[in-house]
């Protein structure tokens, strides 16, 4: 069960304000195993909320799910060496397959040393190796292009330092891979998915995202380009909340995946892989949420509604819940899912604590003098704010305010964002935004890696992407002072 006690301040300590928040509001918490979480009902029903939309318009693209194997031959991993050497350090390796009783303790298990594998597993960080070895087998001809899959599956990347759905050394996720005969083909898939994505994140999350390509230091190992949206949270800092790459011909040249064009001419293919992943579920938190606890856009909400009764005895009850329960039916009919609250192990007041902890969109409380005056009170998660409505208008009024709240936690992240993007001119300001107000910084930069690794090593501050709408500005770089020819976006990031 939840602590309605209350949370730390965010202003006073984000990091343990949204660790708390996790917990208390029964999203996620540590499990046994280092680095990993245990994802709870609560939690997971969001994720599945995501799932679920995501999903719809993966296949209204015309993409369709698969599943893939979670171990990686490590010759398979190293066959595309900048994806390898992009993630080997992240690589949880199996190198046996059998424990046996250890004779000197009883009880105890021990790894077997004559089950060593002939060669060693990759636990997943990415599943470019395997798919693309798969499609080696699957593509002969044109004829067999695209290929357009996705798969839900989880991942291990062992992170040292780690945070519940930021950075988890397991996390899940979706990858899609498409395999195209053209380059024109593979990148409009790249750009597509990019727009899927945002998409998703500014309608269903009510997150608003800046689309932009990452500079070659940050793209995704093994890619040529790197497409991402990124978002900023409420301290500030900058979250990656998804990516599409184009992986040009590396992965079909590493494992020699050709096919036979109209002209029956042996061509590599050309491919894509895109993903989001539990990471999203944090970009939500951090992006909405207050003292009081989340603050949940109504599309992804468990429940968007929650009712509690306010009664002296069981009789006044039944003639509450009668009420409430023909308010859910008929919500029920128009896709509102309202969560009744009949428990009576909690007084009223917990009760509002308690969802108001957990981010439900709306509150409906009604008791006896309510009923008798054909009212009920209605109070928005997002504002505060408490109302009466009628009891004859309140089934049509609730999909109406719901969709004003999910614009208004929208636009409240817009402002946030406007806010907080600062353009500056030297390299003095660029340092002083970051310390005194964060956010994005909005700056030249010279386009050479040096440079970029300077500012990261001399304020911790990346390149978050080049923005996709990004004007041609003839001006100088914030730190070299060489000619740019347009602005990026600079923050410290998660």
């Amino acid at each position: 069960m939840s602590s309605t006690k209350g949370l730390p301040k965010r202003s006073e300590n984000y990091s343990e304000w949204y660790n708390e928040l996790v917990k208390r509001a029964d999203l996620a918490e540590h499990s046994a195993v280092r680095g990993c979480m245990v994802i709870k009902p609560y939690g997971y029903s969001i994720w599945e909320k995501m799932q679920r939309v995501l999903d719809e318009m993966f296949k209204e693209t015309g993409h369709t799910n698969a599943y893939f194997p979670l171990f990686v031959p490590k010759s398979l991993f190293e066959a595309e060496e900048k994806n390898a050497e992009g993630f080997a350090k992240e690589c949880a390796v199996v190198t046996h397959y059998r424990l046996k009783n250890d004779p000197n303790q009883k009880g105890k298990l021990i790894v077997d040393p004559e089950s060593k594998l002939e060669e060693e597993l990759i636990v997943r960080p990415t599943s470019e190796a395997v798919i693309w070895n798969t499609y080696k087998n699957w593509i002969q001809s044109y004829r067999d292009l695209p290929i357009l899959v996705n798969q839900w599956a989880n991942v291990v990347r062992w992170e040292m330092r780690t945070r519940l759905f930021l950075r988890t050394a397991e996390f899940l996720w979706q990858e899609g891979h498409t395999a195209h005969a053209s380059k024109e083909e593979a990148v409009a898939e790249t750009k597509q998915m990019l727009e899927v994505y945002a998409k998703f994140a500014e309608e269903y999350l009510a997150l608003p995202v800046v689309k932009g390509v990452k500079t070659p230091n940050e793209r995704f190992a093994g890619a040529e380009d790197t497409y991402c949206i990124e978002a900023l949270m409420q301290d500030g800092k900058a979250l990656q909340a998804g990516t599409s790459h184009f992986l040009g011909q590396n992965f079909a040249k590493a494992f020699d995946v050709k096919f036979a064009d109209k002209e029956n001419k042996l061509e590599y293919v050309w491919g894509t892989s895109w993903g989001v992943s539990t990471r999203l579920m944090g970009a939500l938190i951090m992006a909405h949420s207050d003292d009081s606890g989340l603050v949940l856009p109504p599309k992804l909400a468990p429940f968007q509604v929650v009712a509690v009764p306010i009664y002296k005895n069981e009789e006044e009850l039944a003639q509450i819940s009668e009420k409430i329960r023909h308010i859910q039916a008929a919500l029920k009919s128009k896709g509102i899912a309202l969560k009744y609250d009949d428990r009576d192990t909690h007084r009223p007041g917990f009760k509002f604590a308690e969802w108001e902890l957990k981010g439900v969109p709306l509150r409906l409380a009604l008791g006896m003098r309510d009923l008798q005056n054909n009212q009920i009170e209605v109070a928005r998660r997002d504002t505060f704010e408490k109302t009466t409505h009628s009891l004859d208008t309140i089934i049509d009024q609730i999909p109406e305010l719901l969709a004003q709240i999910q614009d208004h936690i929208y636009q409240k992240a817009l402002l946030f964002r406007e806010q907080m993007t600062t353009p500056v001119d030297t390299f003095e300001e660029f340092e002083r935004v970051l310390d005194q107000k964060a956010g994005f910084v909005s700056a030249h930069w010279d386009g050479t890696a040096e440079t970029e690794e300077k500012i990261k090593e001399l304020t911790k501050a990346t390149i978050r992407c080049i923005p996709l709408d990004a004007k041609e500005e003839a001006g100088t770089c914030v730190f070299s002072g060489k000619p740019s020819q347009r602005r990026v976006l600079f923050a410290r990031a998660y």
